[in-house]
């Protein structure tokens, strides 16, 4: 299997360097223990796996003993942390005694410290690194630039040029290491086993899912709702869920990074502004081979089209943003005028990139007159620069800081 450049490679090993504990959490069959196993080999370094049976059995039987098993100057890696929470409490009373950095590497297919059962938050001892699917630029082999470039208005070509429907391949490819070096049909396999393994075994680590069928539902309804406002009443009478339920099932998903919200931008005394959030599927590939999608079905079909898209896009900006040494937060914006912005990206000092998806091949100034209103009555004294990104091979200017960019710059 081809091994993949990760951009948190670097982050990581930073972050045990000068952390006691790191966390390392992304969706199971991310990449997790490879990355951490590739880091510290050679190390002084012992790695123990709770998904083996007997190594979880002697974690559970006496947390604090297998917890202080760290060799000496060494790291302890523990794989897959959220199947044995109790140890949580003993790793604080181990680095409590000793404060020296990279003691523990915990890995983890959930965000543990967003979990009901856990108690202990480790707050002012962890580092967390979160870990994604392989992005485009991790499989290209490029480094990940596109925000800070963009921030000053400069953009390089890809060195490939990518039309529409090489896009479309890169969506349906998703970014999951394993699926990605598949052909279409066993890709499509290879997902649907991972739902069904997550449903029956993984989210039984965490919670009892009383209404699996409910849970595995939900999970169609979410990906089909990528790129939406995801409205929890109309999807419980859907699915004949009440409403605590069905939030209660939400929040597993997205403690599993199988979904994620970006947040409305609020910053404004606008009052007809929206407060929803948005949801997406936290990869491109699992969120059409949920829907049996293929590729030929976006070719006339917008909704699907524009979906795709737009996840595509998250994911990317999410992986870039992840990965950046600046501070960088991500949110959506829509008032009740109808006026919508997929995606603003602000800075530490108060920049803003304003970016529109399109999936078609051209860009018409009409496509930037949401976010030219957005730069002229809500950003103030805040710079602004806007970008329609779409599946044509064109850097354009549309005016003052506006500018029509090819997906492909992205990972370039």
């Amino acid at each position: 299997m081809t091994d993949y450049a990760r951009w948190q490679s670097s982050i990581l090993k930073e972050r045990l360097e000068t952390r006691r504990v790191v966390m390392l959490t992304g969706a199971r069959q991310c990449g997790k223990t490879t990355l951490a196993r590739t880091l510290i080999a050679g190390s002084n370094v012992a790695y123990r796996t709770l998904d083996d049976a007997m190594t979880r059995q002697a974690a559970e039987s006496d947390p604090v003993l297998f917890a202080d098993s760290v060799p000496k100057n060494g790291t302890l890696i523990i794989d897959e942390v959220q199947k044995v929470p109790e140890l949580l409490p003993s790793i604080k009373l181990i680095v409590d005694k000793d404060n020296r950095p990279g003691q523990f590497l915990i890995t983890g297919s959930a965000n543990i410290l967003t979990l009901p059962t856990v108690t202990e938050s480790l707050a002012g001892r962890v580092a967390r690194v979160r870990l994604r699917s392989l992005s485009q630029g991790e499989i290209a082999g490029t480094i990940p630039h596109f925000l800070e470039q963009a921030f000053m208005q400069k953009f390089n070509y890809p060195d490939t040029r990518y039309d529409r429907n090489d896009l479309i391949g890169m969506i349906f490819r998703g970014g999951f290491p394993e699926a990605v070096r598949l052909n279409a049909k066993d890709r499509q396999d290879w997902h649907s086993d991972y739902i069904n393994a997550l449903i029956e075994h993984d989210l039984s680590d965490v919670s009892n899912i009383r209404h699996k069928d409910i849970m595995r539902e939900l999970v169609k309804v979410l990906a089909a709702w990528s790129s939406k406002f995801v409205e929890i009443s109309s999807i419980g009478a859907t699915l004949g869920a009440d409403r605590r339920t069905l939030a209660n099932y939400l929040s597993i998903l997205q403690s599993f990074y199988i979904a994620e919200s970006v947040p409305p931008w609020c910053k404004t005394d606008y009052d007809r502004i929206g407060r929803q959030e948005k949801f997406f599927m936290a990869d491109t590939g699992m969120m059409a081979a949920v829907l049996g999608w293929q590729p030929s079905d976006t070719g006339s079909d917008s909704d699907k089209i524009g979906k795709a898209f737009e996840t595509f896009a998250y994911t990317e900006l999410a992986a870039q943003i992840d990965a950046a040494a600046d501070n960088y937060t991500l949110y959506h914006y829509r008032d009740r005028e109808k006026r919508e912005i997929d995606f603003l990206i602000e800075d530490g000092d108060g920049g803003i990139l304003a970016i529109e998806v399109k999936s078609g091949v051209t860009v018409r100034k009409a496509d930037f007159k949401h976010i030219e209103w957005f730069k002229d009555n809500l950003a103030k004294n805040k710079p602004v620069t806007g970008i329609v990104l779409y599946a044509g091979d064109t850097i354009l200017p549309f005016g003052k800081d506006l500018w029509a960019v090819p997906f492909g710059c992205l990972w370039s």
